[in-house]
């Protein structure tokens, strides 16, 4: 078990540097399917994740020889570049100008899947993406990821104040986004 205020990778980044494809294996279990689901959610699309992830790791792993504990947690770290890969695709999506517009893809369920479980996730998901860069962050650091106010405004490089700003904001965009589910539930 890790010591209070230690870095719980520690001792498994010690073993990747060392090429150990245990500690390979081990880290990754731990740590992939956060990465994910943060890229997931940051870029709305699965495969554009998927990449943002597997980048992210190629990076820890030519970090693990090098790293040396006492600064940032590996885990803050590897959110932060997990962080700014997803920024910088966010801004190539941005930056394309396209001669025609892409063919539109119906998003509506399926007509066999009447699951309005399906139906409110990917609400909620398009409300999500809807939302300014620096709330969605938040949101996500927060809510998706389970970290708390300090870690994620760390990680964010501002104030817990100023997180907790960004927080309120896109949970009142969100629930004014998602007002008629509320209602429709009464």
């Amino acid at each position: 078990m890790a010591a209070e205020g230690s870095d719980p990778d520690e001792a498994l980044l010690t073993g990747v540097g060392r090429g150990d494809p245990a500690a390979v294996r081990q880290l990754l279990d731990r740590r992939l399917p956060r990465v994910l689901a943060l890229a997931r959610r940051m870029l709305n699309d699965a495969g554009e994740a998927e990449d943002v992830a597997q980048e992210t790791f190629l990076r820890a792993w030519k970090q693990a020889r090098s790293w040396r504990p006492g600064g940032a947690r590996f885990d803050t770290w590897l959110h932060r570049v997990a962080l700014n890969l997803c920024y910088d695709r966010l801004r190539r999506r941005r930056d394309v100008t396209m001669a025609q517009p892409p063919e539109q893809i119906d998003t509506g369920p399926a007509p066999d899947a009447g699951l309005l479980g399906a139906d409110l996730s990917r609400r909620v998901e398009t409300a999500l993406a809807a939302l300014p860069e620096r709330q969605r962050e938040a949101i996500v650091l927060c809510h998706h990821q389970g970290l708390g106010n300090i870690e994620a405004a760390a990680l964010m490089g501002v104030t817990v104040e100023a997180l907790e700003g960004l927080l309120g904001r896109g949970r009142r965009a969100l629930r004014a986004s998602l007002a008629d589910l509320a209602q429709r539930g009464r």
